[in-house]
């Protein structure tokens, strides 16, 4: 009689069992207390098995575990002495949150300084540790993704009239957080690359829009 076929395991449940195992080893190396189990009356106990919980799916700031903690009734004074020894023992840093998420959605979803800053804002980042997390984004590596981001919408817009395509081309740029300055002049660049000569005005051009910011603090 055959046997029974084996189960298969995914790539995604390894990846998260990995990720929880991370959290959890780097709790006990802190010496942070889990809490095993349905949650006691201790709130904590309740805090800490929150925020342990939120860690494991996705890097999280301060503000952002304040506000999961606030949101589930915790003592304002329990939220804030776990998130004080969470702070201490680094489980959660928002300097290195910052960083990551420059280096991540910059190269990942091509945003500028401006859309990256107005994100690390949302999720209640300290001003400070924006700054020095921008300051490491190398203003010639913006320049070369948002000639990148221009290059890869070119062919769409082939056969469309040269001031609608400045309008197609410098809405994607603006949507994302680049300046006005290097938004021309890398969209003049690429119209003038494909003989495009006809010189129109940006005066007009009604583009600058809200950085292109997702809002839920999901990864893209």
């Amino acid at each position: 009689m055959a046997g029974r076929p084996a189960r298969r395991s995914t790539s995604r449940g390894a990846s998260s069992r990995s990720k929880t195992r991370d959290v959890s080893d780097a709790a006990d190396v802190a010496g942070v207390p889990r809490d095993r189990g349905a949650p006691d009356a201790d709130p904590e106990a309740v805090a800490r098995q929150i925020c342990l919980r939120l860690l494991t799916a996705a890097p999280r700031t301060q503000a952002q575990l304040a506000t999961a903690l606030r949101r589930r009734g915790v003592p304002e004074a329990a939220a804030a002495a776990v998130l004080a020894r969470f702070a201490e023992v680094k489980l959660i840093d928002d300097a290195m949150f910052a960083k990551a998420w420059v280096d991540s959605r910059h190269h990942g979803r091509g945003l500028a300084g401006r859309a990256l800053g107005a994100e690390l804002r949302q999720r209640g980042v300290a001003s400070e540790d924006i700054q020095a997390a921008l300051s490491e984004l190398d203003p010639d590596q913006e320049l070369a993704t948002a000639r990148e981001l221009v290059a890869r919408r070119l062919a769409a817009t082939a056969g469309m009239a040269v001031p609608a395509r400045m309008r197609r081309l410098t809405g994607v740029l603006a949507r994302k957080g680049y300046p006005a300055g290097l938004v021309y002049r890398v969209v003049r660049e690429a119209l003038e690359g494909e003989g495009e000569n006809d010189r129109v005005s940006f005066d007009d051009l009604e583009v600058w829009a809200e950085p292109d910011v997702d809002p839920e603090g999901a990864e893209a």
